[in-house]
């Protein structure tokens, strides 16, 4: 039995498959396209030459193109701040005089409880304030 070149290059892409759908590594699955494409060429009467060409030429561009494009969509959004997080930098504005032992803030349009990050420093009411950290219920501001 003779089995057609381009059934080896789909039976390369399934094997390639398997790891990809193991390892979750998208390399893997750049590659089988790449034998796919290869199986096209040898269905349309490709060399050998022009398969071997075409697999690497189309695996080695998926990976050039594509995986720094998934690397910078992976890495470039910042996780979304919920909770305590998504109030450090905010701006606040002074109810009460805020020192180095309390006063009280609007934040985020409630009233918080507040004190300076430097405790020789004081902040009139109406005055904005950043939010530094919060330490339990209370706001550390500058």
């Amino acid at each position: 039995m003779d089995i057609d070149a381009w059934v080896w290059w789909l039976i390369g892409a399934v094997g390639l498959g398997i790891p990809l759908v193991l390892t979750a590594m998208p390399e893997f699955g750049m590659f089988a396209v790449g034998a796919v494409a290869a199986a096209v060429v040898a269905a349309l009467g490709g060399g050998i030459v022009a398969q071997v060409l075409v697999f690497v030429g189309v695996s080695v561009a998926l990976v050039a193109v594509v995986r720094p494009i998934a690397a910078r969509h992976r890495s470039g959004r910042a996780p979304h701040a919920t909770g305590i997080d998504a109030l450090k930098g905010r701006q606040a504005v002074v109810l009460e005089r805020v020192d180095g032992s309390g006063g009280r803030i609007k934040l985020a349009g409630e009233i918080w409880s507040a004190r300076s990050l430097d405790g020789d420093q004081s902040f009139e009411p109406g005055r904005q304030v950043d939010v530094v950290d919060i330490d339990g219920a209370t706001a550390l501001v500058m």
